[in-house]
């Protein structure tokens, strides 16, 4: 078995990998030989395939006399083989379009950036939004429910308006309230939410807290009111995958569906492209989650300046067509990047 690939393996191999992305059919030697113009009998790339397969690029279906892509060949495929066309005009100003903020919370651009992806790339779209403690800090408004009981509004940079109630230890008046807020939105500005949690924590230990009855009413209220980190995470065109051949299994099916519904798992591999910024690609077995392990994710940050903020991508079959979604891909991440620099 020979530890590199040769250029006619690489080249038979290529083929063999977008004829299987167009037909989801297992490919042959005959097949190979007619279409792709390859000045080489179907005994000698018959002998080529095997080889392959022996070196864990191709596997045999026990239905078919024809070969088909393993996720090894796919990671070749895309590092070394493929050639990523160009993005379309049309393709631009259909992005451009769904990516518009004017009159919209950032929460519904983000959301709607996911159902465009899925609807241009015709697998799924997925956004996950940025986390609250990398965002930063506008200002906060206190309302008095009554009672003990408090409506913090955290108004966040980028648009986004978390609310939260909390409960205090003692009333608060309305005007109490207002000056808190005053306070809080100019003793924080500028700062992100984990740098604002960190101040505080800061603050409750210092001395002045300590024998600043109102201070240290403002900083217990700021600390309860404070928005979880949560990422919100958007999954569209689930029903794309519905017609593919190598999803027919209706177990297979609803074992893939529960992995999206309960979204944790896939929530953590996006986390783990926000160290990674650009494109990342993760094929089959990759994204070491079992239910995904026929799946290929593709995916790209968006950022403002130097801070990411999220990431966005298409979840597709481990066959998609990476040479078109790759550059969609990274289009609308760059494109989603621009209009919330601007925002």
């Amino acid at each position: 078995m020979r530890d590199e690939l040769s250029d006619r393996g690489k080249q038979i191999l290529e083929a063999i990998i977008e004829d299987y992305i167009s037909t989801a059919e297992p490919v042959g030697s005959r097949t190979i030989s007619h279409r792709y113009g390859l000045d080489l009998s179907p005994a000698t790339i018959r002998n080529v395939m095997a080889d392959l397969e022996e070196m864990g690029f191709l596997a045999s279906p026990h239905t078919s006399a024809g070969r088909v892509p393993t996720d090894k060949a796919y990671r070749l495929y895309v590092d070394s083989l493929l050639e990523v066309r160009a993005i379309g005009r049309g393709e631009r100003e259909q992005i451009k379009r769904h990516c518009d903020i004017r009159g919209k919370q950032v929460g519904d651009v983000l959301k709607e950036t996911s159902r465009m992806l899925s609807s241009i790339s015709h697998y799924m779209g997925v956004v996950a939004t940025p986390h609250v403690s990398a965002n930063v800090f506008r200002h906060v408004e206190f309302v008095r429910l009554g009672g003990r009981r408090v409506l913090a509004i955290f108004v966040l940079q980028n648009g986004t308006v978390q609310n939260k109630i909390v409960e205090t230890d003692t009333e608060l008046s309305p005007v109490d309230l207002v000056a808190m807020g005053n306070y809080l939105t100019e003793f924080l500005q500028g700062l992100t939410i984990a740098e604002v949690k960190q101040r505080i924590i800061e603050e409750m230990a210092s001395e002045k807290a300590r024998y600043d009855n109102m201070l240290a009413r403002v900083l217990d209220l700021s600390r309860l009111s404070l928005p979880d980190d949560d990422s919100e995470l958007f999954i569209e065109g689930q029903s794309n995958i519905l017609d593919l051949p190598e999803f027919a299994d209706v177990e297979r099916m609803k074992e893939i569906f529960r992995a999206f519904e309960q979204k944790g798992h896939l929530v953590q591999l996006l986390d783990r492209c926000l160290t990674a910024p650009g494109i990342n690609i993760f094929i089959g077995s990759e994204s070491r989650l079992g239910p995904l392990s026929g799946l290929s994710l593709i995916t790209s940050t968006y950022a403002t300046g130097k801070n990411t903020l999220g990431v966005l991508g298409v979840i597709g079959p481990t066959r998609m067509g990476y040479a078109k979604v790759i550059p969609i891909v990274d289009y609308t991440a760059k494109l989603v990047s621009r209009v919330l620099e601007l925002e």
